[in-house]
């Protein structure tokens, strides 16, 4: 008797490939899904967040807040700079 997988002679027929792509799409989804959604746990869009508590985004804030002027916020960077080191 043939089936579906049995083509011709009995071999496996073009069915057989079905089923690896199947799987291969079904685990695409799944990654995809995955990666939208809460598998990105506290990361951002584009990589990990970085801490609103570090000193280099507290001097950005109060910068921006305009607490601090120019000048003090480059010599306030150039210091922090030197402890912790440029993090892009």
């Amino acid at each position: 008797m043939q089936t579906l997988a049995h083509f011709g002679d009995g071999g496996p027929g073009p069915w057989f490939l079905l089923f690896p792509l199947f799987w291969a799409l079904v685990a695409g989804f799944g990654l995809t899904l995955l990666r939208r959604t809460g598998w990105r746990g506290r990361r951002g869009p584009h990589g990990p967040a970085a801490r609103d508590d570090s000193p280099l985004a507290v001097l950005g804030r109060r910068f921006a807040s305009g607490e601090i002027d120019e000048d003090e916020y480059w010599r306030r960077l150039s210091i922090l700079e030197e402890e912790f080191g440029r993090r892009d």
